[in-house]
């Protein structure tokens, strides 16, 4: 049963090695969004393991659907940046930046399951595949990794996109009132129309929440670099 999930987005930019930014005096004007995203990711995926699960399963988008060994790594290398996390690097960017939230959280993770779900893969697809992983342990949690439209690093920067915006209000409240059923309903048509990474990822979220309420927290929301990223935990009530 499904105990708790959270949502993330998986650009390489999270990883500190991608931009060079460790500290907390660099120039660069998007340093202090960067810190407070991933900072919004760390406490996200904390709370997500303060639930106590007795699996927590990572899902995110692949190329085809499919569950990845325990010990497998991703790598950035197709970004040429040098940085790999764990082992075997075959895991795609959703998971590869999954992993690397995962190492050295606190409190450390049980075991984990890595869930590919083909990116294009059709609503009652992802329905089907969250209610069975929802139901691999009796107390589940779920990380779920996905960014939202990149239609606007495509265009003209700083150029409005009212479809982008609309896109971002649905998850946005879908995200907030811990809504599967929103969730569920969002358009696979709108993937490639919008440039959506996380579409299928949150619908397995969709499907892997049974009867009984969440509480939501909607720990950010933005599209600091044309892209949106959304981060938010669901508990489930007691």
């Amino acid at each position: 049963m499904l105990i708790a999930a959270a949502v993330c987005p998986h650009p390489p930019l999270l990883v500190p090695e991608v931009t060079g930014v460790h500290g907390t005096g660099a120039p660069d004007p998007g340093a202090g969004e960067l810190r407070r995203l991933r900072t919004a990711c760390r406490d996200a995926v904390a709370a997500l393991l303060g639930a106590a699960p007795d699996l927590l399963v990572v899902v995110g988008g692949a190329g085809q659907t499919a569950e990845y060994p325990a010990a497998s790594g991703g790598s950035l290398r197709d970004f040429a940046v040098p940085f790999t996390v764990g082992a075997d690097p075959v895991l795609p960017l959703s998971l590869t930046i999954g992993k690397w939230l995962l190492a050295g959280a606190v409190p450390p993770s049980p075991p984990v399951t890595w869930q590919g779900i083909a990116s294009d893969a059709a609503a009652a697809e992802c329905v089907s595949l969250g209610e069975k992983l929802a139901a691999l342990a009796p107390r589940v949690a779920l990380l779920a990794m996905g960014d939202g439209p990149g239609r606007r690093a495509r265009g003209v920067p700083g150029a409005s996109d009212p479809g982008a915006d609309r896109y971002d209000d649905q998850v946005s409240a879908a995200l907030a009132a811990a809504d599967p059923g929103a969730l569920a309903a969002l358009d696979p048509r709108h993937d490639q129309e919008l440039f959506v990474a996380g579409r299928a990822a949150w619908q397995v979220l969709a499907g892997a929440v049974s009867a009984g309420a969440f509480t939501a927290d909607l720990r950010y929301t933005a599209a600091p670099f044309e892209v949106s990223y959304y981060v938010a935990t669901w508990m489930r009530a007691h």
